[in-house]
């Protein structure tokens, strides 16, 4: 009876997190694939190390949005705080953009989408704390992120011709607050774990919420499936999307 209750009591608290923190969805959401492949290793009870690639796709799942490599070092300075550096390489399919004459009807400019290079490093501490089989953690993690120049086509109306168009390079520093809760099931190889992340440069640009489970196979092999919605703020010519992630992390 008191399993049953605690898978119960369980329960009850992600379907009231879900609710809670899950917004309502507009019709002009957009919805992606986030999907993982991670190899760690830990060298002692304190240091450890990842590399990770990462697929994403955008456009109601139709078109590939970014392929990223990463790498992250992992050093517990306490039992409950860990800190963390890590970099990623970022290969990002840009959006397209289309620029308006001042009558709002007739086109200026067309920009189709391209592919371009970014570089991301980023700082992170993370603060972690076990009420029996519930842990809540807290994460402030400091991410820089350097976009090169390059020259991409432009497409110019008023002349009816193609021309260069030079991106300019550009760095970006965003402070990224996670707040996750995570269970461990007695007997159950299924641990669920739910998630708010806040993104933050001079106002609150991006806001994800994630809920999802974790499976383990011998230790060794760690399969995650999870739901993620994120809410991009009122400045963002980027429309909120909802992914569904896929990720496998081999540790050894």
């Amino acid at each position: 009876m008191a399993r049953r209750k605690r898978k119960q009591l369980i329960a009850c608290l992600l379907l009231l997190l879900t609710t809670a923190i899950f917004p309502t969805s507009s019709l002009a959401d957009d919805a992606g694939l986030i999907a993982s492949i991670e190899g760690s290793h830990k060298f002692s009870k304190k240091l450890s190390a990842s590399m990770e690639i990462e697929f994403r796709s955008r456009n109601n799942f139709r078109t590939a949005d970014r392929v990223s490599l990463g790498a992250e070092v992992g050093y517990k300075l306490l039992p409950w705080l860990k800190a963390s550096a890590s970099y990623n390489l970022l290969i990002d399919n840009n959006r397209e953009d289309i620029s308006y004459q001042d009558d709002g009807v007739s086109y200026n400019n067309w920009r189709p989408s391209y592919w371009g290079l970014r570089h991301r490093f980023n700082v992170s501490l993370t603060g972690s704390y076990k009420v029996q089989r519930v842990e809540v953690s807290l994460r402030e993690r400091w991410q820089y992120t350097y976009r090169r120049s390059q020259t991409i086509d432009n497409f110019d109306f008023d002349e009816g011709m193609w021309e260069d168009y030079e991106v300019r390079g550009k760095g970006k520093n965003v402070l990224r607050s996670r707040l996750q809760v995570e269970w461990d099931i007695p007997k159950c190889k299924f641990d669920p774990f739910a998630s708010v992340e806040f993104h933050t440069t001079r106002e609150l640009e991006k806001t994800r919420f994630i809920i999802g489970v974790d499976h383990s196979v011998k230790k060794t092999h760690v399969f995650q499936l999870y739901y993620r919605y994120q809410l991009t703020g009122s400045k963002s010519d980027e429309p909120n999307i909802h992914m569904v992630g896929l990720g496998y992390t081999y540790k050894f």
